[in-house]
């Protein structure tokens, strides 16, 4: 049904009325204290597991992976809940709670004491199938509630500052992705430096609690501002639209394409996108216009929307395939990126004073966190107005370089842990894992900063890339896209874990990634990460320059008043 010009204008006063900064804190401090409580978890459960579980180091890294995938995969599947069906809103809502309900359960493995294996001499006892059931439930419920929170609150905060009549509008959305970093950015570093700090020296009962207590403010502050909320409908057709277009497009296979700048070929129902676009142009076989009198009804709407779609539906699915090539480049940067288990191993056996303070193994990854923030504060307010027009670097040029950059901080990963590992054997900890040698761990602080700013540049690259590229109603898949990607590099890192200590430890001999990290060779192993890294960096660049230009369709609008008009007045004649 169309509506008046009145009446759509009466709507914009109203969304106007909603939204706008005011409602930042609320859904900032969500994002914010999820993170606090969650991330120093993803970062400590390697000592959790090793500590209380008596998982190996190999095991417990896959664990943590295979977690990290989990947390990464969701948001995807929570985007098209939000974008298809439930809206941003609600996603948020649910996966708030769900989330909470993870922190809770979490808490209980560490304060009932039959819920992990006891240790009263060594070799320690292995945790029983219920002990893992319950411990690994909490993990899904963690990864279950990051899936909705993290799917659509970069969306959700977007749609309370867009404004396309403003023209500072894309300007002030680039410099919202950047700064929303350095809000997470700082969350994070919070998290890995002082909650990692208490649950190490007060305990996992403690130090578990304190995350229940911040999910909860969070969730307090987020519904606190739900009447002030703009809340974007879903577009319930968007999962079905995209299988009618390749339904339509098979159905339609053997049609000839008719020739460019032909829209009267081309069924756009309205809508500002009249023509499709030259790529993945076999698609454009399911909005081509066969028999009008036999393709539309009598109001000019397709009788079959299996056989005919509109130009909208089919380049809402090419947006999604256009950027697979560039997207699965980020995954041999997100295995790359999500290493830090074999760090904080490497951390334990090294010395950790620093300005006279024991520093606990996982805290050093803070400086991850420390370099990705003070890069986007530098690249935002110092370096991109240097550029010409202040544009800064393209997306594609950022996500370049952050590429080139984690393959440099794999290659020092490897230098410093072939230094250390040589250290250890030469002050005779070659069969004593655990023995401290006379080696600072701040010597891991180049390669923390190097993947650091590798992620500065890459994720917000790929962030800003997938939002630019899709509709507003699919803002939530754009921006999962990039945590879709680092959860399947997670799947790809535990599966190269796995293959790489099963290879190099055949025949009895001890693999790459042995438990004792001195006989082991986990510099062997960065440098195979490095080796994956290079090849990556040329996948990218071919990847880049296939795509081609970022800007094929400014315009996304359903529809065009002048559009509703003139055909309202050519129906009143």
């Amino acid at each position: 049904m169309e509506i008046s010009m009145e009446q759509k204008k009466a709507t914009e006063v109203v969304q106007r009325k909603k939204g706008g900064y005011r409602t930042l804190p609320f859904i900032i401090a969500n994002e914010t204290f999820e993170k606090v409580a969650n991330v120093g978890l993803h970062v400590n459960m390697i000592l959790y597991l090793l500590q209380e579980y008596h998982f190996d180091p190999a095991t417990a890294a896959i664990a943590i992976f295979l977690w990290n995938a989990a947390s990464n995969f969701l948001p995807i599947f929570g985007a098209f809940l939000s974008d298809s069906w439930l809206g941003r809103f609600r996603v948020i809502a649910f996966g708030t709670a769900i989330d909470l309900v993870g922190l809770v359960v979490l808490w209980l493995t560490a304060i009932i004491r039959h819920a992990r294996p006891e240790c009263h001499e060594e070799p320690c006892a292995k945790a029983t199938a219920p002990q893992l059931v319950f411990l690994f439930s909490s993990l899904a419920l963690m990864a279950l509630g990051a899936g909705g929170v993290r799917s659509s609150t970069l969306a959700f905060t977007a749609d309370q500052i867009s404004n396309p009549e403003n023209p500072q509008s894309e300007r002030t959305m680039k410099s919202f992705f950047n700064w929303y970093y350095v809000s997470v950015g700082v969350s994070i570093t919070v998290s890995v430096i002082f909650i990692v700090y208490i649950q190490v020296k007060a305990g996992w009962v403690v130090g578990f609690g304190i995350p229940v207590g911040l999910m909860t403010f969070s969730a307090v502050m987020f519904f606190l501002g739900t009447s002030m909320y703009v809340k974007v409908k879903p577009n319930k057709s968007l999962l079905t639209g995209f299988a009618q277009v390749i339904v339509a497009a098979w159905r339609n296979r053997y049609l000839p394409l008719p020739p460019k700048n032909s829209d009267i070929w081309y069924f756009h129902n309205g809508s500002n996108l009249v023509q499709p676009t030259s790529k993945a142009r076999y698609l454009n076989k399911a909005c081509m216009i066969k028999n009008r009198e036999k393709d539309l009804d009598s109001d000019g709407m397709p009788i079959d929307p299996w056989s005919l779609c509109t130009v909208r539906q089919v380049e809402e699915l090419k947006a999604i395939i256009k950027v697979l090539p560039i997207w699965s480049t980020g995954i041999i940067f997100s295995t790359t990126i999500s290493q830090q288990s074999f760090s904080v191993v490497q951390a334990t056996t090294m010395d950790r004073m620093v300005f006279h303070k024991d520093i606990p193994s996982t805290s050093f990854s803070a400086f991850i966190i420390i370099t990705l923030t003070a890069w986007v504060v530098v690249y935002d307010r110092i370096l991109v107005p240097l550029f010409p027009k202040g544009r800064g670097l393209t997306v594609k040029q950022r996500m370049g370089i952050g590429v080139a950059i984690s393959s440099l901080a794999t290659l020092v990963a490897a230098l410093v842990e072939t230094k250390r590992r040589n250290k250890a054997i030469r002050e005779g900890f070659i069969d004593k894992p655990k023995g401290v040698v006379n080696m600072s761990a701040m010597w891991l602080v180049p390669q923390y900063c190097l993947y650091g700013l590798a992620e500065g540049l890459n994720f917000i690259g790929q962030i800003e890339f997938y939002y630019s590229q899709f509709p507003n109603a699919m803002s939530s898949i754009a921006v999962s896209l990039c945590t879709f990607g680092y959860g399947v590099g997670n799947l790809v890192g535990s599966l190269i874990v796995k293959i790489v200590q099963d290879v190099t430890g055949r025949g009895g001999k001890d693999s790459w990634l042995a438990s004792n990290i001195n006989r082991g060779h986990y510099d062997y192993y960065y440098a195979f990460l490095f080796i994956l890294n290079l090849v990556n960096l040329l996948c990218f660049f071919i990847c880049s320059k296939a795509y081609g230009s970022t800007g094929d369709i400014q315009i996304w609008d359903e529809h065009v008043e002048t559009r509703v008009i003139s055909k309202k007045e050519n129906d009143s004649k």
